[in-house]
């Protein structure tokens, strides 16, 4: 099933995003995060795209053509376009397409530092018109309510995601944000600029201070004062921590229900437990939205 049917069907649709094991792992450590989360139905879950080539981009079609066929719930692979050519992207389609996967997340990739970049794609919108031209896969594009790191401003950005839209991108997932006032500056933007597809809004609950620095410098969102004052109370108490970062997560989530967002991809790093804590508080809500 294509992802843009099921936002069709559904008032508010709710996903996992995954990720590989690294290319030392064995894939068999997929398998625990899939049998512990298959169980909650969520409408689908993403794949992250190996970095680094071969094997882990083959456990991304692996992974994404397991969850489908073993678990029987929708899934979507991403995939990268920076580094490759035609004929690469076309190899990967073909093997996308054996596995019965219908769904990718189109995405540009990192530039990488110090390095002349050679392929035949430089934005995530041409990949997206390509594939479009060559293979009936629904696409998935990413968009950014902080404004991504390589564009003037937010505005700018914003209008920039037409190319994608017109491309064949039919549905958009935000990067993780933690402050509902830039997702919804950002919602008002694109509306401004006739951004019309169901948008998606990619929350991560963050569990201890490392992972919190790391991702803040990763993706560059920023972390509110309430947050940090979190962070400072409970840093040193593990449990603690982890139950108010679901905490935060879960009221983050409820006030985008109240107001009518399309839907949340839980960003899950592979933790089960924090997974299921998370949509286990919204269950009754996600129910009641759907039969409204």
């Amino acid at each position: 099933m294509h992802i843009t049917d099921i936002f069709n069907k559904k008032k508010f649709v709710f996903s996992f995003e995954i990720f590989p094991p690294k290319n030392t792992s064995s894939i068999d450590t997929i398998y625990k995060t899939l049998e512990s989360l298959s169980d909650l139905r969520p409408d689908y879950i993403s794949v992250t795209y190996g970095a680094g080539g071969g094997s882990n981009q083959n456990k991304t079609k692996e992974i994404s053509s397991l969850i489908k066929h073993k678990y029987d719930i929708e899934s979507m692979a991403h995939l990268t376009c920076i580094r490759s050519t035609r004929e690469e992207i076309s190899a990967i389609l073909n093997e996308l397409k054996e596995e019965g996967i219908e769904n990718i997340l189109t995405l540009r990739g990192d530039i990488p530092l110090e390095e002349e970049v050679k392929g035949d794609f430089q934005h995530a919108s041409d990949l997206a018109a390509y594939i479009r031209e060559n293979n009936r896969f629904d696409l998935g594009g990413t968009c950014y309510p902080e404004g991504h790191v390589d564009s003037v401003n937010l505005e700018d950005d914003v209008r920039n995601l037409r190319y994608k839209i017109e491309a064949g991108v039919t549905h958009l997932t935000t990067q993780l944000f933690f402050d509902n006032n830039d997702f919804y500056n950002f919602m008002d933007l694109a509306c401004k600029h006739n951004i019309n597809v169901p948008v998606q809004a990619g929350i991560m609950p963050l569990t201890n201070k490392a992972q919190i620095e790391r991702i803040a410098t990763l993706s560059g969102s920023k972390i509110p004062e309430k947050y940090i004052r979190m962070m400072d109370k409970f840093e040193n108490d593990k449990d603690a921590m982890v139950d108010a970062g679901i905490a935060y997560a879960t009221e983050q989530i409820i006030d985008l229900m109240a107001n009518g967002v399309d839907g949340v991809h839980l960003y899950t790093m592979n933790n089960p437990y924090v997974a299921r804590k998370t949509h286990n508080n919204l269950i009754s809500l996600i129910h009641s939205l759907n039969r409204g």
